[in-house]
């Protein structure tokens, strides 16, 4: 990451000739995000860090629906705890920052910055669940992680630290553990999609892809207009395998001793960056109007204090607050300006206002994804605003389908898959359930790697495996992703 100067101007350079410039100018100059002098980790300024808290509280109330308790753990961990579980070491340890000093004295025992929880909060758990009684055990928190291993970090995709939540769950039966999977990938789907108008492909992820130590992982994968995948949040069904590890056992109302069957699942803040890079455009941010903290703001046409464009525009304020606006009164720079500024910072609606509108007792609404101007009676206003902003919701999330639908395509042998690929398409293969299968195939196609494997499965019976020529186990969507 490098530092970017501040500034005032809109973006310079095009979303279609230049991505990762724009994007980049984006989230700086939309003031989404910072950087900072460690190297991969962000400032979240607050017009995105209010997102995240929508996010955060829509989630939230969904899942006490569900009888999901909120906690926090520390953000600590004991080197002894995390090697409890080997496969989950192994698929963290390359990623895990280590506090070895406290102060100048030197800790007994290195302690992890949590790269996830499972450790720290599973030694509570085998303290606490003794009984069929104290099951299910659903506890979540909202929390801050630390991951090291890589060498692009992104804004928003991929930061050494992020923001996510953590489910934890525990169940006395398998059964009632893997049902809890529809619940909590629906719950993001929703999210997803009525919020932040984003589509995914739900699936399960193969087993050289899913969570260290989870006996599966289901994820909805996105996509983004450079043509890359992106994993949005995921679902882990954990089995008894970090029971067995960390000695989480109850007693049935038989008084038999069994492991809990337990479950994971997250979504972070990488969704900013999906949400942000999916509908922004030229001219700076594109917001759904649902998630948008502000949705509308009424900027008064006047190049020196007038006072009954003032009333009028502070009347509207007040008319329209359940829409949060913003009313823009200053002086000092020109009504063209705020123009930019706010279309830069993505604003749904802007209302303009000015002395021949209020002549014709009247109102200029600018529509923020297709930049169309209307002329409406003050009165009609606010049901006009609603159905305006409903339709905006509307075309972000349909324009967001058909760019996914037209990257998703299939091919039954390498190279017509190689072929699709270089077209940097989401290509679904045939392909055997096999690490090394997978590493060929990552090597034979320059990175592309499988995403998951799609709920709704085409035939399989009697289709080969595009790499090892042998039967396939099923059908898999692979590209090029972060």
């Amino acid at each position: 990451m490098t530092k970017q100067k501040k500034s005032q101007e809109g973006l310079t350079v095009k979303k279609q000739e230049n991505f990762s410039e724009w994007y980049t100018q984006l989230i700086t100059k939309a003031e989404l995000a910072d950087y900072t002098s460690v190297s991969g980790c962000i400032v979240f300024r607050p017009a995105s860090w209010q997102i995240w808290e929508k996010i955060r509280d829509e989630v939230d109330i969904r899942l006490k629906k569900m009888k999901v308790k909120n906690v926090y753990f520390p953000l600590f961990i004991p080197e002894s705890l995390l090697k409890r579980e080997q496969e989950h070491v192994k698929g963290f340890s390359p990623e895990v920052a280590w506090v070895t000093m406290a102060g100048n004295t030197k800790l007994p025992e290195r302690l992890a910055i949590r790269p996830t929880s499972e450790a720290i909060m599973y030694e509570s758990y085998s303290k606490w669940i003794r009984s069929h009684r104290d099951l299910p055990l659903k506890l979540n928190q909202w929390s801050n992680v630390v991951r090291w291993e890589f060498n692009n970090p992104v804004p928003f995709f991929r930061t050494r630290e992020f923001v996510f939540n953590e489910g934890h769950t525990a169940f006395a039966t398998k059964q009632e553990a893997e049902d809890e999977a529809e619940k909590i990938i629906s719950m993001y789907k929703e999210i997803l999609e009525d919020y932040l108008a984003i589509p995914g492909i739900i699936g399960k992820k193969t087993d050289k892809e899913k969570f260290a130590g989870a006996v599966y992982t289901i994820t909805i994968e996105n996509y983004l207009p450079n043509k890359k995948a992106i994993q949005g949040p995921d679902f882990h069904h954990d089995g008894q395998n970090f029971a067995k590890a960390y000695n989480i056992k109850f007693k049935d109302d038989k008084g038999k001793e069994d492991y809990v069957w337990q479950n994971t699942w997250a979504i972070s803040t990488r969704m900013l960056g999906v949400m942000f890079a999916l509908h922004s455009d030229d001219k700076g941010l594109v917001l759904p109007p649902k998630i948008a903290t502000n949705k509308i703001v009424i900027i008064p046409i006047m190049f020196e204090k007038n006072k009954k464009i003032l009333d009028e525009a502070k009347k509207l304020s007040k008319e329209l607050e359940n829409l949060n606006p913003i009313l823009d009164e200053r002086l000092e720079v020109t009504p063209g300006w705020k123009f930019n500024e706010w279309e830069l910072k993505g604003i749904p609606i802007r209302i303009e206002l000015g002395p021949k509108d209020l002549e014709k007792k009247q109102a200029t609404i600018v529509i923020r994804d297709i930049l169309s101007k209307k002329e409406v009676k003050i009165k009609d206003l606010k049901k006009s605003i609603e159905k305006e902003l409903k339709d905006m919701q509307d075309r972000l999330y349909k324009k967001a389908k058909q760019l996914l639908d037209s990257a998703l395509d299939k091919a039954e042998n390498l190279n017509e898959a190689l072929k699709k690929l270089k077209d940097q398409k989401l290509v679904l293969v045939p392909l055997k359930n096999s690490k090394e299968v997978e590493d060929i195939l990552k090597e034979k196609t320059n990175g592309a790697k499988t995403l998951n494997i799609p709920e709704k499965q085409p035939e399989i019976k009697g289709k080969k495996c595009i790499i090892s020529n042998e039967p396939a186990d099923y059908w898999v969507y692979v590209g090029k992703s972060y």
